[in-house]
C-alpha cells in the first residue's frame, strides 16, 4: 500500500512553495521521495523552503518563477526538462488575494488576481502538460478553495478565480487523459499567512467553528493525504475532480 503513495524518483514542480500550504506540500512531497522544484517568487523564502527539506534529507531546487510572466513560464519548464528530464506531477499552488468590496475595486486588481490564481495555472499546465502528454505520464494538482463552492463578500476576484480554476481542472482531465490527470484539492480554511486578519477576528472564529462539522480552523497537515492521493500512482483513476477539504464547511452551508 505504501508504494502507491510514494513519490520516490518523482520531479514535482510546485509553485508558491516559498511559505503556508506550498511550504508544507513541498515538505510532504519530499518526505514522500519526491525531488521537489520549489517555485516563486521570493527566492529568499524558496531557499528556506529547500533549506527545511535538506535537513530531513530530501531533495529540493530553487526555482525562480513569476508565474504572470507567461514568456518566463515557458522558459522556466524548459530549461526544468532539461535539466531534470522530465515533470512527472505539477502542483499549482500559487495564489494572491484582494479584500475589497465589488463597488471599491479597481478593474486592475480585480485582473491581478485572475492573472495569478486562474491563468497563471492555465499557462503552466499548458507548458508542463505538453511534455507529460509526449511522455505518457503525468499528474496535474490544482490548488483551489472552498471558495470554489461557496461565495464571500469583498474577495470577488479569488473566489472568480477558484470557480473557473474547477473548470480548468475538468478540462484539462478531458483533454489531458488517458495518461495524464488533472485535479484539484479546495481546502477550507487552513491556517496560513494568507489569511492572519480572519484568525484575529473573534466573529469569525466563532461562525467557523459553529458552520464547521470539525467545529476548528485547518491545519497544513490536514491537505498531506489528499495531495499524495493525487500527485501518486494511487489517484490514477481519478481525473477532473475537485476533492473538497474543507472539515465539513460546505456540507453544513449547503
Amino acid at each position: 500500500m505504501a508504494d502507491l503513495f510514494s513519490m520516490k524518483n518523482r520531479v514535482v514542480l510546485l509553485t508558491g512553495a516559498s511559505r503556508g500550504l506550498g511550504r508544507d506540500m513541498a515538505l510532504c512531497l519530499a518526505e514522500a521521495g519526491a525531488t521537489v522544484l520549489c517555485a516563486g517568487r521570493v527566492v529568499k523564502d524558496l531557499e528556506a523552503t529547500a533549506k527545511a527539506i535538506a535537513r530531513k534529507k530530501g531533495k529540493a531546487h530553487v526555482v525562480p518563477l513569476d508565474i504572470t510572466d507567461d514568456v518566463a513560464a515557458s522558459a522556466t519548464v524548459a530549461a526544468l526538462i532539461r535539466k531534470h528530464r522530465r515533470i512527472d506531477v505539477l502542483v499549482n499552488n500559487a495564489g494572491v488575494i484582494h479584500r475589497e468590496n465589488i463597488v471599491d475595486t479597481a478593474t486592475q486588481d480585480f485582473r491581478k488576481v485572475i492573472e495569478t490564481d486562474l491563468i497563471g495555472q492555465f499557462v503552466l499546465s499548458r507548458e508542463v502538460g505538453r511534455h507529460m502528454l509526449a511522455r505518457q505520464y503525468g499528474r496535474i494538482v490544482n490548488i483551489s478553495s472552498v471558495l470554489a463552492v461557496l461565495g464571500r463578500a469583498s474577495v470577488a476576484g479569488y473566489v472568480s478565480a477558484k470557480h473557473g480554476l474547477t473548470g480548468l481542472t475538468k478540462n484539462l482531465a478531458t483533454e489531458f487523459g488517458p495518461y495524464v490527470t488533472a485535479n484539484a484539492i479546495a481546502p477550507g480554511y487552513i491556517r496560513t499567512e494568507l489569511n492572519v486578519p480572519l484568525q484575529k477576528n473573534k466573529d469569525f472564529n466563532a461562525l467557523l467553528e459553529q458552520r464547521t462539522a470539525a467545529q476548528r480552523w485547518g491545519k497544513p497537515d490536514d491537505l498531506r493525504g489528499a495531495l499524495l492521493l493525487l500527485a501518486s500512482d494511487a489517484g490514477a483513476y481519478i481525473t477532473g475532480h475537485t476533492l473538497v477539504i474543507d472539515g465539513g464547511m460546505s456540507t453544513i452551508l449547503a
